[in-house]
């Protein structure tokens, strides 16, 4: 046998080879494709709630200590001051004007929103309002009907006017902090308190 006829023996062999493992790999793709479906609309509700309750409860043991969870961990009402904030999270989307005025980082990027207003330089109160995208995965999936059903009946319940709007707030005392859920209706969480009782 000469050494070209070995050669192109060998090409072939490899070329074969080749082939038998690229429609392997296709038919094994194929078939893993077949097995896992699109999710059903109803899937990806329940998915979306679950993720809502997710958010809902990592704000139960942080309010405690007068904290938020996720991005803003760490800042303290009453204790953290403005510097604080900003060293952590930088300058405010649109800075308050006045005392009582809060200081509004705005949501994007699938990051959440937050406002805060101070009192003698230490936060007073800071404000949830969650993502804009996917917002049914996080503060937009959580309902009152949520809410009483994890968390139990709230300390406190009342009307609020914003505006011409009425909304609905319902307090949960933890420790020595106030954590506000203001809701536009029953499925429609706006955003969420936290203060000093």
């Amino acid at each position: 046998m000469n050494l070209k006829m070995i050669s192109s023996k060998a090409v072939i062999a490899l070329l074969a080879a080749g082939i038998l493992g690229i429609s392997t790999w296709a038919t094994s793709s194929s078939v893993v494709k077949a097995q896992s479906p699109k999710p059903t609309a109803a899937q990806i509700q329940k998915e979306a709630a679950t993720h809502a309750l997710d958010t809902l409860n990592s704000f139960y043991k942080p309010a405690l200590k007068g904290q938020f969870p996720g991005a803003v961990a760490g800042l303290t009402v009453g204790k953290s001051s403005k510097k604080d904030v900003i060293k952590l999270i930088g300058e405010p989307s649109i800075a308050g004007k006045g005392s009582l005025a809060f200081d509004l980082y705005s949501a994007n990027m699938g990051n959440p929103g937050y406002a805060f207003s101070y009192a003698k330089d230490k936060i007073q109160e800071m404000r949830y309002f969650g993502t804009n995208v996917e917002r049914q995965t996080n503060i937009g999936g959580i309902t009152m009907k949520m809410l009483k059903q994890n968390w139990f009946a709230p300390d406190a319940s009342s009307t609020i006017k914003n505006g011409n709007a009425k909304q609905t707030k319902l307090t949960y005392i933890r420790g020595d902090y106030k954590l506000e859920f203001i809701f536009n209706s029953s499925t429609d969480l706006d955003h969420i308190n936290l203060l000093k009782k």
